[in-house]
C-alpha cells in the first residue's frame, strides 16, 4: 500500500492546535498583553473573537461557527467582567514561583470553566456538557505551566517576552488539550 490512511484525529488535533495558536498570535495585533487590570472586557471580547474564528472554521455547520464564535465571546467577556480577566492574555504581578503556580492553575480552572460553560451553548449534543469540565482542566494545566516557563524566560532574558513566551505556550497546550478532546466530542 503506497499511501498509509489519513489519521483525522491527527490531523483534527493538530488543526485545532493551529487554529487556537494562530487565533492568539493574530490577537496579539490588536491586545497589549498586560496584568490584569490591564486588559478590560473590549479587548477579551477582541481576543476571544480573534481565536473563536479560525476554531470554527474548522467546525462542521455554518451555524455551528456562528454560535460557537458568539458563545466564546460571551465567555471571554463575562470571565473579564467578573474580575477572573482575560486569562489567556494576563501575566501575573507576582514573582514568588509557587504562588504564581497555584494562582495560575486556580485562575486557569475557573476562566477555562467561565469560557466552557459560555462554549458548552453552542455544541450541539446531550453529551455537551463534558467541554465545561475539559476547558477548565486545560486551562487548569496550560495557565501554570505557561506561567511558569514565562516567568523563568522572563528572569533569564530580563525582558518582557519571555512572559509573552509564556503565554504562547499556555495557548499551545490550550490548543493540544482542547483538541484532543474536541475530536472525541465530534461536533
Amino acid at each position: 500500500m503506497p499511501f498509509a490512511p489519513r489519521n483525522t484525529r491527527f490531523s483534527f488535533i493538530l488543526l485545532w492546535t493551529f487554529a487556537t495558536f494562530g487565533g492568539f498570535l493574530l490577537s496579539l495585533l490588536f491586545i497589549e498583553v498586560g496584568e490584569k487590570p490591564d486588559i478590560g472586557v473590549v479587548e477579551a471580547a477582541i481576543g476571544g473573537f480573534a481565536i473563536a474564528l479560525p476554531q470554527g472554521c474548522l467546525l462542521k455547520e455554518p451555524i455551528f461557527c456562528i454560535r460557537w464564535i458568539l458563545s466564546s465571546l460571551l465567555g471571554w467577556s463575562i470571565i473579564t467582567a467578573i474580575g477572573i480577566g482575560a486569562v489567556g492574555w494576563i501575566v501575573p504581578s507576582t514573582q514568588i514561583f509557587p504562588v504564581r503556580i497555584l494562582s495560575g492553575a486556580v485562575y486557569g480552572a475557573f476562566g477555562g470553566l467561565g469560557i466552557g460553560l459560555a462554549q458548552w451553548l453552542a455544541i450541539p449534543q446531550p453529551a455537551a456538557w463534558r467541554w465545561i469540565f475539559v476547558s477548565s482542566a486545560s486551562w487548569a494545566v496550560a495557565v501554570p505551566v505557561g506561567s511558569a516557563i514565562g516567568m523563568i524566560l522572563h528572569r533569564l532574558t530580563q525582558l518582557f517576552l519571555g512572559e509573552v513566551m509564556g503565554l504562547a505556550i499556555t495557548w499551545l497546550l490550550v490548543g493540544i488539550l482542547t483538541g484532543m478532546n474536541a475530536h472525541k466530542l465530534r461536533w
